[in-house]
């Protein structure tokens, strides 16, 4: 066995160490996953993200759904929208797994044409992807950034939402909490709202993602117009 911590001392972050959460952790461990669980890089209101290695001595994130202590209203407003999970009920913790694989497949998705964190697998209410660092340590949120060229990191920005709009996904929650800047390119984190751009609410979620980058970028003196920027992301036929 492999956490290198002991089951109370880990249960000390955020209440995530439960005895299910702890179960599928070694569970996660004796398949390879990773072999050591290091500390925590980022305590959310739903989630709590660590870092661990694996056998390779690589790092790797831990992303754990909390079973408890979750926003349990909001994420069933968001996946009950989603065409993908239209038979979902109420149940909290089929909610919460089905949360966590929404994740998963909304990584491997975006994967083909965007920079996203790489997903390995998911168990339940925990999700294995790759760890992205900057310069050995993780890398920092867009709004703890120094931008050298902040119009060039916007349009990558916007190309970026354009190239996952025709996977046939929107981000949902887009902002300078969830893009991270590794080696001063975007990387986009937090897929678990994503939602298909079929769904009923894709266009306010769309427009509300592109208002929050806009409303970052325009404090760093970028000259720009939402609706340019929505009519670029998505084809004139959509819009």
């Amino acid at each position: 066995m492999v956490v290198n911590r002991s089951r109370e001392a880990w249960k000390t972050y955020g209440n995530v160490f439960d005895a299910f959460t702890l179960r599928n952790l070694e569970r996660l461990a004796s398949q390879g996953y990773f072999e050591e669980l290091k500390g925590s890089v980022a305590l959310g209101k739903e989630a709590n993200v660590f870092v661990a290695t694996n056998k390779e001595g690589e790092q790797i994130a831990i992303k754990i759904y909390r079973l408890e202590n979750c926003n349990f209203n909001k994420m069933y407003e968001y996946i009950s929208q989603d065409p993908r999970y239209l038979n979902l009920k109420g149940d909290k913790r089929r909610i919460i797994f089905a949360w966590t694989q929404r994740e998963y497949r909304n990584l491997l998705k975006a994967r083909e044409l965007i920079r996203v964190p790489t997903p390995m697998t998911f168990k339940d209410n925990i999700v294995v992807t790759e760890f992205i660092d900057d310069e050995g340590e993780a890398a920092p949120q867009l709004k703890d950034s120094h931008l050298e060229n902040p119009q060039e990191t916007f349009d990558e920005i916007v190309e970026m939402m354009k190239q996952l709009f025709k996977t046939g996904l929107i981000h949902g929650d887009l902002s300078e909490f969830n893009i991270l800047m590794q080696h001063g390119k975007p990387v986009f984190i937090d897929f678990s709202q994503a939602t298909a751009k079929e769904a009923p609410n894709a266009k306010e979620l769309l427009k509300r993602d592109i208002e929050n980058i806009c409303r970052f970028f325009r404090k760093q003196g970028v000259k720009l117009s939402q609706e340019e920027v929505y009519s670029k992301i998505i084809d004139k036929e959509e819009n």
